[in-house]
């Protein structure tokens, strides 16, 4: 990549000829936790089990990229969660959940514009089927808790796409959305902040690092460094 920079403050490009048009892309990929919404869900339900800070710290290093195997590190953090009741889920949903600024008017511009959208994400269907719903993405894959009496038995299920979407999987979603499109991985473009971001972000035509980690950062077209998610459309614009 060329050398990055500064398009506008806080907002960083590098190997692409800005501005560039949003209706020249076809499919946006989103991560969830940290991308567009605030938190990281399963530290805010290991907050529940009084194990915030253990999980927390397994999520950063993972984000970091310095625990590489993020299923094995998503296992771990999903077996401290046992017996921690559903409506802990619904209480960190309603209370502590929220849409990171700019998301809702990114996700619309895209829309509006024709591009199909995805979110992919290492959290759970709990959160990531009602965040696609209520920011009216199209699609959707997330990892599925195990519940059993109404409280969290510490496993994922497995789904008919797989066991547990973790980097590759985000990467393997878009390209074979992308190829359901008939679209080239070209024109599609993918928005992450931590290390199981980046396989789908080196796969789309265009990759964007929201508030992310430095290595995020480092490798993104894109990087949001102030301001809500649809600064994007700086870089991007919708017509």
């Amino acid at each position: 990549m060329t050398h990055p920079t500064e398009f506008a403050p806080g907002l960083i490009v590098q190997g692409i000829a800005a501005p560039l048009n949003l209706a020249d892309y076809r499919l946006i990929a989103f991560d969830m936790d940290s991308t567009l919404i605030n938190i990281e869900c399963v530290d805010e339900i290991a907050d529940a089990a009084g194990r915030k800070a253990e999980v927390a710290a397994i999520t950063e290093a993972a984000m970091q990229g310095v625990i590489t195997d993020y299923k094995e590190s998503l296992r771990q953090r999903v077996a401290l969660l046992k017996g921690v009741p559903l409506a802990h889920l619904e209480q960190v949903y309603n209370q502590r959940l929220r849409f990171n600024p700019g998301a809702q008017a990114l996700v619309s511009a895209a829309k509006a514009v024709g591009l199909t959208t995805l979110l992919v994400s290492g959290g759970f269907t709990y959160f990531a089927d009602r965040v696609r719903a209520s920011l009216g993405i199209d699609f959707a894959r997330s990892n599925l808790l195990d519940v059993q009496d109404g409280a969290l038995t510490g496993r994922m299920l497995d789904q008919s796409w797989g066991d547990i979407c973790d980097g590759a999987e985000k990467r393997r979603s878009l390209l074979e959305l992308a190829s359901f499109m008939r679209i080239s991985p070209a024109q599609t473009i993918a928005v992450g902040d931590g290390a199981n971001d980046l396989p789908m972000m080196g796969a789309a035509g265009l990759s964007v690092a929201y508030h992310a980690k430095p290595a995020v950062r480092a490798q993104a077209h894109v990087a949001i460094n102030e301001g809500g998610l649809d600064r994007l459309l700086e870089v991007l614009r919708p017509s």
